[in-house]
């Protein structure tokens, strides 16, 4: 039986068939590539799961007030738990956790409003730009074959050409892209500069509070007790824990690797789309599937960062326990 643990390494321990003594436990080390990508596909899975969760919200809620409601949630939530020390962060380190912050609530509400306007697989199309830029320009020699292939996959998943384009809406979806190329970018950069949970308990604040300072003034006609607590268990799915995954994920992995293997969410969420929704998919999609499987395991292969940097000398947080994943 393996169990994970902290720093990339599993525990396993062998127990006797018919008695269940213990007879040893023994360290396994799990590469820096392979643990990340594991994180990566879970804090994905969670993603789509609290998309799923999310469509009840929907019939009460405005999208942008959902994303609010996440949000602000997810930073009260890190908050309590982590209690972070910004005194203790450098200038620099809190500089990008607050930046994260921005794009964090940025790409959150533009790809709504882009749906508003937008197909979802166009608005999912054109957002997929901002992780498949960021592997593109990542990435050397052969290795620029897997955001190739993902890129054709999405395509092949989303099928844009189906939908009309509005204007404001292609603005929003691009934005939004921007913002999560952003993301990746300054969630290594935060995992890098300050040690466990500390910046993202940092970032997840200041994106509740940017979402507050576009969502307040619509009122909030629809909010009840029963919609908080909904939002409260919402928050834990998306975006506190893959949010953590993939801040983690990102000490393990090249952004270029990292970028590739978001592009499996689509076929996560086609996955999550034939099981709880009934959306059975056509050829194009199933072929599109099948070419982003293979770009992300291309890049789960070739994607350990070859320099892993050390942790700050002083700690920036209150130790929690094992991180999720």
């Amino acid at each position: 039986m393996y169990i994970p643990s902290r720093n990339g390494t599993w525990t396993r321990t062998v127990i006797t068939g018919f008695t269940g003594q213990v007879l040893r436990t023994e360290s396994v080390s799990l590469p820096a590539n392979r643990a990340g990508a594991l994180m990566a596909l879970a804090s994905m899975s969670c993603v789509q799961l609290g998309l799923a969760a999310s469509v009840g919200l929907l019939d009460s809620l405005t999208p942008a007030e959902v994303s609010w409601l996440r949000l602000a949630w997810a930073g009260v939530l890190l908050l309590v738990l982590v209690r972070p020390r910004p005194h203790r962060f450098g200038r620099s380190a809190l500089a990008a956790c607050t930046l994260l912050g921005v794009v964090t609530a940025g790409v959150t509400l533009l790809f709504m409003a882009a749906v508003q306007r937008l197909p979802l697989g166009t608005a999912s199309a054109l957002e997929f730009l901002g992780p498949l830029g960021v592997a593109v320009a990542r990435s050397q020699g052969a290795r620029v074959l897997w955001p190739a292939l993902a890129a054709a996959g999405v395509l092949l998943l989303t099928e844009p050409w189906r939908g009309g384009a509005d204007l404001v809406g292609v603005a929003c979806a691009l934005g939004a892209a921007l913002c999560w190329a952003a993301y990746i970018l300054l969630t290594q950069r935060v995992g890098d500069e300050v040690t466990g949970l500390a910046g993202l308990a940092v970032s997840m604040p200041v994106a509740g509070l940017v979402a507050t300072a576009v969502a307040l003034p619509q009122g909030l006609p629809g909010l009840t007790w029963e919609l908080l607590l909904a939002g409260l268990g919402l928050a834990v799915l998306l975006p506190v824990v893959p949010f953590s995954l993939e801040l983690l994920a990102l000490r393990r992995l090249t952004t270029a690797a990292f970028g590739t293997l978001m592009c499996l969410e689509p076929a996560i969420a086609l996955v999550v789309g034939v099981l709880l929704l009934a959306q059975v998919p056509g050829l194009a999609p199933v072929a599109g599937l099948v070419l982003v499987v293979a770009a992300g395991m291309g890049a789960e292969r070739s994607g350990a960062r070859q320099h892993q940097p050390a942790p700050p000398a002083e700690p920036a947080a209150v130790d929690v326990g094992t991180p999720p994943g």
